[in-house]
């Protein structure tokens, strides 16, 4: 399983992270809804652990390790209406 704690406490997502991680993440989050999420050794991330992770509305830490996704997940995107944004 891709989804562990670390000796700190905190969520890890390492390698390929598949649908099966979902229910196990959220299973972590519910018991410990504070603890911080590291990302950055995740190589593939299914929408589904993401869905995960945005429902539980979290910041996690560092970028993300799948590509992707880390393309995606900007940390400050542009406001809309704001130059460069694509939106008007």
């Amino acid at each position: 399983m891709s989804v562990r704690r670390n000796d700190a406490g905190a969520i890890v997502l390492d390698g390929a992270c598949p649908v099966e991680d979902a229910e196990p993440l959220l299973q972590m989050l519910q018991a410990t809804p504070t603890a911080m999420l590291d990302w950055s050794r995740c190589g593939r991330l299914h929408t589904a652990v993401l869905q995960v992770i945005l429902a539980a509305r979290l910041v996690p830490a560092g970028p993300c390790g799948d590509p992707w996704v880390r393309q995606w997940m900007l940390p400050d995107p542009p406001a809309a209406g704001a130059p460069g944004s694509g939106r008007a």
